[in-house]
Formats: structure tokens, C-alpha cells, sequence
């Protein structure tokens, strides 16, 4: 594995603005409570409706790295907590690619999904376990028209007798 360089090497490196999107995308879909990016406007949703493009991550990079994310979050968590998390993994992602500060970043909640997340129970005593026992047939009441039903479990000594 190759050492990393101590002391500044002559020479420059070229990030695609593309590939800092792609970074940022999965450092916010990868966060808790994020259940997928938004459109910021309605021309853009109609725009990405019809395949020219999303815009739901914009990223500057002069003077600073900055950054905007506009994504939905799970209904039921804390929108506040997502947003955190979501600024803390963009910014850490960017910073260990990067390798230098970035600038803002700000997230945009642009709703709440309904979907089922995957979220921990909201009961955390587990279910009562269940045995498996031999369950009597029911006697029929008496005066029944009925014919009595015959237990599976008992071996019948009129099977197979003609």
C-alpha cells in the first residue's frame, strides 16, 4: 500500500464537479432517515421526469467546496437529527476526498416520506414465545346432526377397512 505523501508534490489534481455529486449522494442516502433526494423547484422535478437531469445536489466549488442537498426524510424521526447527520457524513466524505476544508453545507428537507423504513420496533420487550403442544379435538354438544370429525393425530382403526 503507498505511503502518503508528507510534503506538498508539484503538480495538480482535477475532481469532476460529477464525481463530488456522486460523493455527496451517497453519503446522504447512506444516512439514517433519509429515504431519497428531492427536486428543489417544479421545473426541476419535471426535468428530472423526463431524464435531462436531477438537481437535487448542487455543488460550488469557488472560493470553497460548498454544497446543497435537498432530500426527504423518513416519517417518524427526528427531522433535526437527520440533518445533522446528513451535513456530518457530507463533510466528512469531502474532506477525506478532498484533502482540505470544505465550505457550507446546507440541507433542505423537502418532505416526509410515508414509506416503510426500516426504523427500530417501538416496543423493545420481545414477543412471548410460543410452545408447541398437542391440541385436543373439540367434543361435539350434545344433539349435534353432524358426523364426528376424526382426529388426524390418532391412528383410526377403521382406515383403510372395506
Amino acid at each position: 500500500m503507498p505511503e502518503e505523501p508528507t510534503r506538498a508534490v508539484p503538480g495538480r489534481a482535477v475532481v469532476a464537479r460529477r464525481a463530488l455529486s456522486e460523493i455527496v449522494r451517497d453519503a446522504a442516502l447512506g444516512s439514517y432517515g433519509v429515504t431519497g433526494l428531492a427536486e428543489p423547484t417544479l421545473l426541476a422535478r419535471c426535468r428530472a421526469r423526463l431524464g435531462l437531469g436531477s438537481r437535487a445536489i448542487r455543488v460550488t466549488l469557488h472560493p470553497t467546496v460548498s454544497t446543497e442537498v435537498w432530500l426527504t426524510v423518513a416519517y417518524g424521526v427526528p427531522v433535526a437529527e437527520v440533518a445533522r447527520q446528513v451535513d456530518s457524513a457530507v463533510r466528512y466524505r469531502l474532506e477525506r476526498a478532498l484533502a482540505r476544508e470544505v465550505g457550507p453545507v446546507s440541507i433542505h428537507v423537502q418532505g416526509l416520506s410515508s414509506r416503510r423504513f426500516a426504523s427500530p420496533p417501538a416496543d423493545p420487550t420481545p414477543p412471548p414465545a410460543v410452545t408447541a403442544s398437542r391440541v385436543e379435538p373439540m367434543a361435539a354438544p350434545a344433539g349435534a346432526d353432524s358426523a364426528p370429525v376424526p382426529d388426524p393425530a390418532r391412528p383410526s382403526s377403521t382406515v383403510g377397512a372395506a
